[in-house]
């Protein structure tokens, strides 16, 4: 049996350096039919200012604000699969993890669904936030109206996208093993101690990646269908590479300079997170113009 721990209130994603990358990138690679405003330089400014804001929101200086969205940060995959596949929705997701720790007294604790983690969900309601205010951009603009007002809501809610897709695409947030390797084998003899996330996502990439490290390695614009379905393949993806991002610190590759095999390694993570915030928005966009049900 996997040793418990508690999920980390320390997890901030990239760093603020890596999360501006991410949204930075993600909104300059927008298809030139999204609308004009918001590839203009001003807004690209100001998504990329946003890419840390859920970040600010983790200070001591506002204790239940941090303890409200902490959750919201992370998944432990290992624990939230125990329910079976994932529902949509946030609420009977926290019923079915409650029903879950009922049945197993001993994980408790581990079970509360503020320990593993709402990732998905967040992100899900942020991306229909956007959406929703897109469509209004629309009826705005087909009445011939102002959309100035609208239009500053849909880069709040796009930047605040942003930091949640880019937080999916680090590996060390959607598993248990998000500061140390806590699984009671460790045949590979990775790293129990806490450090390697902060090692890993903060100061590795500040020190050593760039724009232009991360750019190049950025996908082709692939328009989402459905948004959950696809992006809990896009956090699967990223759990598959927890091992290796213990491997790479057990290799010194996040030391200093660290190593050209890790130095790619981050940047592919932070152009997958690009590339898939990027989607994400102009699936919205594209989404917007649908009727409502």
């Amino acid at each position: 049996m996997a040793v418990a721990l508690l999920a980390s209130p320390f997890s901030f994603g990239w760093g603020k350096a890596g999360h501006k990358m991410i949204n930075r990138l993600g909104a300059e690679n927008l298809p030139a039919n999204v609308p004009t405003f918001l590839r203009a330089p001003g807004a690209i400014r100001e998504i990329e200012y946003l890419g840390p804001e859920p970040d600010r929101w983790r200070s001591p200086a506002e204790p239940e604000l941090n303890a409200e969205q902490a959750p919201d940060h992370f998944i432990d995959l290992e624990y939230a699969d125990m329910i079976g596949p994932l529902p949509r929705r946030r609420h009977e997701y926290i019923a079915r993890l409650y029903e879950l720790a009922r049945e197993h007294p001993e994980m408790a604790k581990q079970l509360m669904p503020e320990k593993v983690g709402f990732q998905p969900y967040i992100t899900n309601e942020v991306w229909e936030r956007l959406k929703s205010a897109m469509r209004d951009y629309r009826e705005l603009r087909a009445r011939h109206q102002s959309t100035k007002d609208v239009q500053a809501a849909i880069l709040f809610y796009a930047g605040w996208l942003g930091h949640y897709v880019g937080d999916g695409s680090q590996p060390l947030h959607v598993t248990r093993d998000h500061d140390g390797w806590v699984e009671k084998e460790n045949p590979n003899g990775y790293t129990r101690q806490h450090g390697i996330h902060r090692r890993f996502e903060t100061e590795f990439v500040e020190a050593n990646i760039t724009a232009a490290d991360v750019r190049p390695l950025m996908t082709a614009v692939r328009p989402v269908g459905d948004e959950w379905n696809a992006y809990m393949k896009y956090l699967r993806r990223s759990a598959t590479l927890v091992g290796r991002v213990y491997e790479l610190d057990k290799e010194h590759g996040f030391d200093g300079k660290g190593t050209a095999e890790a130095k790619r390694f981050t940047a592919e993570r932070l152009a997958a997170g690009a590339s898939m915030y990027r989607d994400l928005v102009y699936s919205a966009w594209v989404q917007s113009a649908e009727p409502v049900p």
